[in-house]
């Protein structure tokens, strides 16, 4: 029987990842005047991080559902 594959996005927990082109990255690193050692950190193992392929060095663009801003969103580096 072959292994069915399982996509955790489809779960209402997991809010949308995406990871961040260079350009927005920049953007972002110069919007906060910060480094990206300054930045959260998600380990390259994260299922999350996982399914949507990112490498070290990337930042995830993280869109979660608010009550009172509608959405909120966060980034994390992976490491």
């Amino acid at each position: 029987m072959a292994k069915k594959e399982i996509n955790i996005f489809e779960n209402y927990l997991v809010p949308k990842h995406e990871i961040m082109t260079e350009e927005e990255k920049q953007q972002l690193l110069k919007k906060f005047n910060i480094s990206l050692k300054q930045l959260p950190r998600i380990k390259e193992r994260d299922p999350a991080v996982k399914a949507i392929g990112a490498k070290k060095g990337d930042i995830i663009k993280i869109e979660r559902k608010s009550e009172t801003a509608g959405v909120a969103y966060y980034y994390r580096v992976v490491v």
